[in-house]
């Protein structure tokens, strides 16, 4: 018998390390070749790391959360043959460059069957004595004396927990409970509950919660909110949707990004990155459009590249492409990482209103809210139009009040009368 090693294997150009966020396997399984054996995380892309060999775990390297340096222990393996000194990574992810691997020493094969750990002790609670709960809906068990104090005190006796064999309530229980107020009665039938679950923040919401403090710690917001009519935008949606049975259904954002693309062509500003560190903003000619997209795992940004050179079919295909690969989880870094704007939406969920959160080191983002049908006083009477907020918010170091006002009011003159979008300059 012997100890095989997989070490944490170089899992994308560049990277150091990489954060474990789902263990495939505990000690004691046996494993086969090829089966997976953990899953990591690094610029919210997830890989899986396979076994190379077949065997059995006899230790793992880390808890869900850890940050695993590239090249360090993930697992041990019990083969059987001789042990392994210098074990390779595993064989599916993405080899490292070519180094002379570090000497592993001879690890002790570890017991089939360990002698199981002592049972921890039971420690009583220092409120009292346990309580057995009662099954819901099930009667209280008490004596007529128990009974006849309860309706004279005005308490229903569904609602205390008896100490007594099999949840029967005692005069101590009743006197307990009265004593605590009448703050301590739950509503009827139901008992109080006191557990706290503890969730440990890790992978894609840990990812999405340092980039958002990151953010707002960094970031001065300024938030514009505009009304806009698209009901000429929505009959032209459902237009083209009608016409094109064979291409991929269009949504408000196609339109919203080809809106974007003209906007941004007036105020290039509006396109860029802010490295704050160095005091450089990088001001980008490609508009590549960031999709804020909620996903299983968390909330991910695909980004729709080149939007200026795509057209209103192209983007909605896209769109759908990125979608669909982010809710599954396949998409790459590429398509996770480069964006120099973002849309943000809630969809039908979305609010009147919102204050969305700037995609750091962007320098602008733009929320689209819930589209409803309102009263609308065109000057002579009150008539049905289809209204939607948009929230936009700016980095107020390097875009000014106006120039963030003039931006927003130029995209709602583009979604309002969408035939603009499609004229040329």
């Amino acid at each position: 018998m012997g100890v095989h090693v997989v070490k944490l294997p170089d899992v994308g150009e560049g990277v150091a390390e990489a954060e474990l966020v789902e263990w495939h396997v505990k000690i004691g399984d046996m494993v086969r070749e090829d089966d997976p054996l953990a899953a990591v995380m690094t610029d919210k892309a997830t890989v899986e790391i396979p076994s190379p060999v077949d065997g059995e775990i006899v230790w793992v390297g880390g808890e869900i959360g850890d940050t695993l340096a590239v090249g360090s222990e993930l697992v041990r393996l019990q083969i059987a043959g001789t042990a392994k000194a210098a074990p390779e990574a595993a064989a599916a992810a993405k080899p490292a460059a070519a180094a002379t691997p570090a000497k592993y020493p001879p690890a002790t094969p570890t017991p089939k069957a360990p002698p199981p750990a002592a049972a921890p002790k039971a420690v009583a609670h220092p409120a009292g004595p346990a309580v057995v709960r009662r099954p819901p809906g099930e009667k209280p068990v008490a004596s007529p004396v128990v009974r006849q104090a309860a309706r004279e005190a005005g308490v229903d006796l569904r609602q205390v927990q008896g100490s007594g064999p099999g949840g029967r309530i005692a005069r101590e229980d009743l006197d307990a409970f009265i004593a605590r107020g009448p703050g301590a009665a739950a509503s009827l039938g139901q008992s109080q509950r006191t557990e706290v679950t503890e969730i440990k923040v890790v992978g894609m919401r840990r990812r999405i919660a340092e980039k958002m403090a990151l953010s707002k710690a960094r970031i001065p917001h300024i938030t514009i909110v505009e009304e806009v009519d698209v009901t000429a935008l929505e009959a032209l949606r459902a237009a083209l949707n009608a016409g094109a049975a064979d291409r991929p259904k269009l949504t408000m954002l196609p339109f919203l990004i080809k809106a974007l693309v003209r906007a941004i062509a007036e105020q290039p500003s509006l396109n860029a990155l802010f490295d704050d560190d160095a005091g450089v903003v990088r001001q980008h000619a490609g508009v590549h459009v960031g999709i804020a997209t909620q996903t299983p795992a968390g909330l991910v940004v695909p980004v729709v590249r080149h939007a200026e050179a795509r057209g209103i079919w192209d983007l909605a295909a896209e769109v759908a492409r990125l979608a669909e690969r982010a809710r599954d989880g396949s998409a790459s870094r590429d398509e996770l990482s480069g964006s120099t704007i973002t849309i943000t939406s809630l969809g039908p969920l979305g609010a009147i209103a919102t204050t969305p959160v700037i995609n750091y080191p962007e320098v602008a983002i733009v929320g689209v809210n819930r589209m409803a049908v309102r009263p609308w006083w065109d000057g002579t009477a009150f008539v049905p139009r289809k209204m939607m907020n948009l929230s936009s918010s700016f980095d107020h170091r390097i875009i000014d009040g106006w120039d963030a006002a003039v931006f927003v009011q130029r995209l709602k003159a583009l979604l309002e009368a969408p035939a603009l979008m499609f004229v040329d300059a």
